[in-house]
């Protein structure tokens, strides 16, 4: 019988306010909808804001998400549908290498060990939160020009600001530092696994996306992958988001009944 219960994991610079309408969606749908915040990320977009910088921020391991999120796994009465954006992504599909999930959609995910790319926009929006010159002790909190660039590339400004204003706050240097060598048995079965792009995300660009998917190889597992056109990074929040949405739920009715 297929799962019933969601779990949406937010990425890096967000909160699980980005989720809400995604989990209202879902609950529409019949499923139970959750969407835990990563450990400290359950206060306000403002609270986190004025307390930058803060020592529990700057502390955040990608370690700490994962055992985090497993123990909002463990407390269900069955194993979730993963999903994830961003850091999140690349949390689902560590989680789902675990055996943790009855089936995984990975959104603009945030790439393991030995998916990589050298082109310019993913190293111009990821280098405020990689650079070696900054101390990983000092929490980073992005910027209204980085956020335009990274996330909202090519949106009217109002939404753009309105996205800023509404889900941005400050995050660790370690997370991103430690998803640089989160290794995945690309070779081993797994639940079915979905990966979604957006045609222009700067940070995590398409190409990126599908060098990811394209790395599970066990032919008796199912792999998906899908680019949507127009999309940035904040795919999960532009106006059309909905569209995204219906495709995730019609491919758990498809591939992961």
């Amino acid at each position: 019988m297929a799962s019933r219960t969601v779990v949406f994991v937010h990425g890096m610079y967000m909160t699980p306010a980005c989720w809400s309408e995604w989990v209202a969606y879902f609950s529409s749908k019949g499923y139970r909808a959750v969407a835990p915040a990563w450990p400290g990320r359950d206060r306000s977009v403002e609270a986190l804001r004025q307390a930058h910088p803060d020592p529990q921020t700057a502390a955040l391991r990608l370690q700490d998400i994962l055992d985090s999120v497993s123990r909002v796994i463990a407390s269900l009465d069955e194993k979730p549908i993963l999903v994830g954006h961003s850091m999140g992504g690349l949390v689902v599909q560590l989680l789902s290498a675990q055996g943790k999930a009855a089936a995984t959609v990975a959104i603009d995910s945030a790439p393991p060990f030995g998916v990589f790319t050298t082109r310019f926009s993913f190293l111009k929006a990821n280098w405020g939160h990689v650079t070696p010159f900054a101390s990983l002790a000092s929490p980073v909190a992005m910027d209204f020009p980085r956020f335009q660039y990274a996330f909202v590339n090519g949106m009217p400004l109002a939404e753009q600001r309105a996205a800023y204003d509404a889900y941005v706050v400050p995050e660790s240097r370690r997370v991103p530092r430690d998803s640089l060598f989160a290794r995945i048995d690309f070779s081993r079965p797994h639940a079915p696994i979905l990966f979604i792009a957006g045609a222009n995300d700067n940070i995590i660009p398409a190409p990126l996306n599908a060098a990811n998917a394209s790395k599970y190889s066990d032919r008796d597992s199912i792999t998906d992958f899908t680019e949507f056109p127009g999309r940035t990074h904040f795919i999960i929040g532009q106006p059309n988001w909905r569209e995204v949405a219906d495709y995730i739920s019609d491919w758990l009715g498809r591939r992961a009944g």
